[in-house]
């Protein structure tokens, strides 16, 4: 009796705490749409810096376990990420993302520790345990800034690509590592490079594993609610399986989310399943990440950020430069290799808007209590975090206007607003000569009504020749968007006749290759 109603109150508690979080989230998103000057800082910066001034009036909302980012925020964070990720986009970089994610992860581990050893005395295990943490970017504020003020999109998923990966390697090379200032692990490079890919190996399998039988059985029936709920399972699933066979729980995630957003939501899904799946993540997103970030804020100790404030110094230092030769170095050898024509200006924005957040967090509160050096690591990273999260983020958008990546980018949403716009009067007015046809209307009210609409239509048309009189690079939008649609089409009506019955297995894509071909001709 007593063990029940200690139960039940531990339950009243959290869920008030819980309550608290999300009462002190939706506050702030409030208030950032409320008054216009609160609307220049991203959303997420606003939830640290609220956490932040939490913290310094001693107010914790509640205890930042890393299990419950690792395990509960982590998965849907990963998932949504790349379920809106766009494999065409996405594989036209592989190359330099890999790069970056692969072999920036280990230059952003070599390079941290070894300066922070020499320059602190740090031990060096321990300081190659600070670097694994920092390695991890977290773009959210960065990618939902760009999004804002309407960067280009290939910026975009350089930067969103390198981060879904090197948050797995990070993870990977942070679980080698912690097992070496223990004295359970040797530090072996051939060790470490056969646990490197056992975990890669065992996460893309899992993922690809469950990604494509997912993909396959939704094919069976048109069941939205079903459908949206099995990528939910999906995604801690995945997680969950793939640690539990000693592989990257991360990586399975993200294969998972890729081949779902790309592949089966194409073949499984119709549109209107596949716009409240979209739907469900952006909001399961902007939810784990309001309570997150704030989180993140509300758990700074200044008193031992002080205190350690040499040590976070000289981190911030090598992060900035290692970053720095990971991206101008492998992005310079990317277009020296595979002709990938990054910029430079794109290299200083992807430089500068390197982020650490969560993942890094949790990464850093994991390490084991026993290890001598773990408040060190935590007191340092947490300072990164810091720095990179106010500093960085809140500067990011002056990069950007100073370097001129954002461009025509805002006429571009103008443009597809307005063609959204056109679309939707054209079908209107179908539907209004459907009606007159098949049903008795007052012939006076029906010419009034298709008079207005028409007005508005050649309003709309005037409004989009002119955008494309001012930009004609315009026109390419229109065109990549009905590719877009001609390949949807193709998929919904394979889907169609399998769910139906009268086809038992998948059609290969027969217009992608023939638009590429043209695409190729063209060029």
């Amino acid at each position: 009796m007593i063990e029940t109603t200690i139960g039940e109150e531990a339950i009243k508690q959290n869920l008030e705490q819980f309550l608290l979080v999300l009462s002190v989230s939706l506050s702030v998103a409030t208030l950032s749409q409320v008054f216009s000057w609160l609307r220049q800082i991203p959303y997420t910066l606003l939830l640290v810096i609220a956490g932040l001034f939490l913290a310094f009036v001693d107010v914790r909302l509640v205890n930042l376990s890393p299990e419950l980012i690792l395990e509960i925020f982590l998965p849907p964070l990963l998932f949504e990420a790349a379920w809106n990720i766009r494999w065409k986009e996405l594989k036209r970089d592989l190359l330099p993302v890999s790069l970056f994610a692969i072999v920036g992860v280990i230059i952003s581990v070599v390079g941290i520790a070894f300066p922070l050893n020499l320059a602190t005395g740090l031990p060096l295990a321990t300081a190659l345990l600070v670097g694994a943490c920092l390695s991890a970017t977290d773009p959210v504020s960065v990618v939902a800034l760009f999004r804002e003020l309407g960067a280009g999109k290939r910026l975009t998923m350089l930067m969103e690509g390198e981060s879904l990966f090197n948050d797995g390697v990070a993870v990977v090379a942070f679980t080698l590592l912690v097992g070496t200032p223990l004295g359970t692990q040797a530090l072996s490079l051939p060790a470490t490079i056969a646990g490197f890919l056992t975990f890669v190996g065992i996460g893309i399998g899992v993922g690809s594993l469950i990604g494509f039988g997912i993909s396959y059985l939704t094919q069976r029936f048109d069941l939205p609610l079903v459908e949206q709920s099995l990528t939910l399972v999906s995604a801690y699933g995945t997680y969950l399986i793939t640690e539990e066979l000693g592989g990257s729980g991360v990586i399975g995630v993200v294969t998972v989310g890729v081949i779902l957003g790309n592949f089966g939501s194409r073949i499984g899904m119709n549109p209107r399943t596949r716009l409240l799946v979209s739907e469900f993540w952006d909001f399961l997103a902007f939810f784990v990440n309001s309570i997150v970030f704030l989180l993140i804020g509300d758990q700074i100790n200044y008193g031992r950020l002080e205190q350690n404030f040499g040590l976070i110094g000289v981190t911030i230092a090598t992060v900035l430069a290692t970053r720095a030769v990971a991206i101008y170095g492998l992005g310079g050898l990317s277009n020296w290799l595979f002709k990938s024509e990054i910029g430079l200006r794109e290299q200083t924005v992807l430089w500068w808007g390197g982020l650490r957040g969560s993942v890094s967090i949790a990464l850093a509160l994991s390490v084991p209590a026993m290890l001598s050096g773990r408040e060190e690591i935590i007191d340092i990273v947490f300072g990164v975090v810091l720095f990179t999260l106010l500093v960085q983020g809140l500067t990011t958008r002056l990069f950007l206007e100073k370097l001129g990546l954002i461009k025509d980018q805002p006429f571009r949403q103008e443009y597809s607003e307005a063609i959204a716009r056109r679309t939707a009067l054209k079908r209107v007015l179908k539907y209004l000569l459907e009606v007159v046809k098949e049903e008795e209307i007052n012939t006076e009210f029906y010419r009034y009504e298709r008079e207005l609409v028409q007005g508005q239509l050649k309003s709309v048309e005037e409004e989009i020749q002119q955008m494309q009189n001012i930009h004609p690079e315009l026109r390419t939008l229109e065109m990549e968007q009905l590719r877009e649609k001609l390949l949807d089409i193709e998929a919904d009506t394979y889907a169609e006749f399998i769910r139906s019955g009268r086809l038992d297995n998948r059609l290969s894509p027969m217009l992608q290759e023939i638009l590429a071909e043209a695409t190729e001709d063209e060029l």
